[in-house]
């Protein structure tokens, strides 16, 4: 049995090539997973290069290491997934079109009675798809953080 499974473990690709291959959409859907279940816990933002790309992921990280070394609310007092503070998910929409190393990603659902809609621009990195920008109601990710 040991041996089944360390032959499957060898076979299998590595971790980094699996993210190479997930298509935007399957990224997409994994950042929403906790949405889609209706959590309202949500995604945890703070550990940003999982999700964002590196010049995006080191704004929102030294702006939160400022604001808990200040002690204040950092830049982003929300949840950038689903602009806002609080939440209750429902008929979430996903839909992502490729185009070589870019991606637009739209998602829609329904918070607290109001329809939302969000355009996620994407960018392939060496560990995978992540968010370049997030754009809503409320503005850009980009735009909060002054990055261009």
């Amino acid at each position: 049995m040991r041996r089944r499974a360390l032959i499957l473990l060898l076979a299998a690709p590595p971790l980094a090539a699996h993210a190479q291959t997930q298509s935007a959409q399957a990224f997409l859907e994994s950042v929403y997973a906790p949405y889609k279940a209706r959590s309202t816990k949500g995604q945890d933002y703070q550990k940003a290069d999982r999700f964002f790309e590196p010049a995006l992921a080191r704004a929102m990280a030294r702006d939160y290491q400022l604001a808990q070394k200040n002690g204040v609310p950092p830049t982003l007092n929300g949840d950038p997934f689903v602009d806002a503070q609080e939440w209750e998910i429902s008929g979430l929409t996903i839909r992502a079109a490729e185009s070589g190393e870019q991606a637009t990603g739209i998602v829609s659902f329904i918070s607290l009675r109001q329809k939302k809609t969000l355009a996620i621009e994407l960018v392939k990195t060496s560990a995978g798809w992540r968010i370049a920008d997030i754009a809503g109601a409320s503005g850009s990710l980009r735009g909060l953080y002054r990055i261009r």
